[in-house]
């Protein structure tokens, strides 16, 4: 073979080869307005966190090196275990009421009728509001004294809680007060998953007498379980990490039963000045999101059936 002749052959490879680079540094470029504020303002923060989790560290004075003693005092410490059952005691509550919920207005809101559009915007506006703004209207509405909910309760002969006053009804308020903001959320995620749906089969299945009932447990829940295991999995990553409501509507109190794992990070840090404990904290909490979420992916192939 000619030397000619190689380079003809060694010619579309090497092209190729440019194309490919040229694409792959296009697809960087591309990329990088959003991949450059992900590693300074995510996985940046996430090392130096398990750093400083390994440091004694007030915020103000020199790092002091302790290694795994921060990770040893939290295994001892009755509050912060306390903040973890509040947590779970937060998503366990808050889950069911939001996907239930999402689910019948997904459904509801789904069928074709006049209003639909502005029903949809109307059960959007609470995600879209501030948490601030709901933490007053539902001070409000759940105020002992003055609130609507104890008042309404009364015309029926039930003598209301205290609510967010009370220790045991702190983070009841709280659940339903989630629960009402996020519900336009998980109504819009469940909504496009019924849209997205095969139509001929639920034609197929009222040709056959199937009712709406039959319909729905057999037909549509099962082809909407990607849907459904979505929101469930990002409704119990905000659940561990819930902050807002809690800070806006209770400040962790009455006495520490709203405290949450999050609260909990932040009294710690701005508080106390143990961020070095804190750092300790969010890298148990980063972990325990980390395994539940690794957990729901092992079973999903279990309930969630893809079309």
């Amino acid at each position: 073979m000619t030397a000619t002749a190689a380079r003809t052959r060694l010619l579309p490879t090497a092209t190729a080869r440019g194309r490919q680079r040229r694409a792959t540094a296009t697809a960087y470029l591309f990329l990088a307005p959003s991949a450059i504020p992900l590693l300074l303002f995510v996985v940046y923060p996430m090392f130096r966190a398990a750093w400083t989790s390994l440091h004694e560290w007030n915020l103000l004075s020199e790092k002091s090196w302790v290694g795994l003693d921060n990770y040893a005092d939290l295994v001892s410490d009755p509050e912060t275990a306390a903040a973890f059952l509040h947590t779970l005691y937060y998503v366990l509550g808050v889950l069911p009421l939001t996907l239930v919920g999402g689910l019948a207005l997904a459904l509801g809101l789904h069928r074709a009728f006049r209003g639909r559009n502005l029903l949809r915007g109307v059960y959007f506006l609470p995600v879209v509001t501030s948490w601030i703004a709901v933490a007053i209207v539902w001070r409000w509405l759940l105020n002992p004294s003055v609130g609507i909910v104890n008042e309404a309760l009364s015309w029926i002969g039930i003598d209301g809680p205290g609510w967010w006053t009370d220790p045991a009804w702190s983070m009841p308020s709280i659940i339903l007060a989630s629960a009402w903001k996020d519900l336009g959320y998980v109504m819009v995620l469940l909504l496009a998953g019924l849209q997205a749906l095969p139509t001929d089969v639920q034609e197929a299945a009222m040709i056959d007498g199937a009712g709406w009932w039959r319909r729905l447990r057999s037909i549509t829940l099962p082809l909407l379980t990607p849907a459904l295991f979505f929101v469930v999995v990002i409704t119990l990553i905000n659940g561990f990490q819930v902050f807002d409501q809690v800070y806006a509507m209770t400040g962790g109190g009455p006495n520490g039963s709203s405290e949450v794992v999050v609260m909990r990070i932040y009294d710690m840090t701005f508080r106390y000045g143990e961020a070095g404990l804190a750092s300790a904290l969010s890298m148990v909490l980063f972990l325990v999101i980390l395994l539940i979420t690794l957990g729901q992916m092992r079973g999903e192939r279990k309930w969630v059936n893809y079309v």
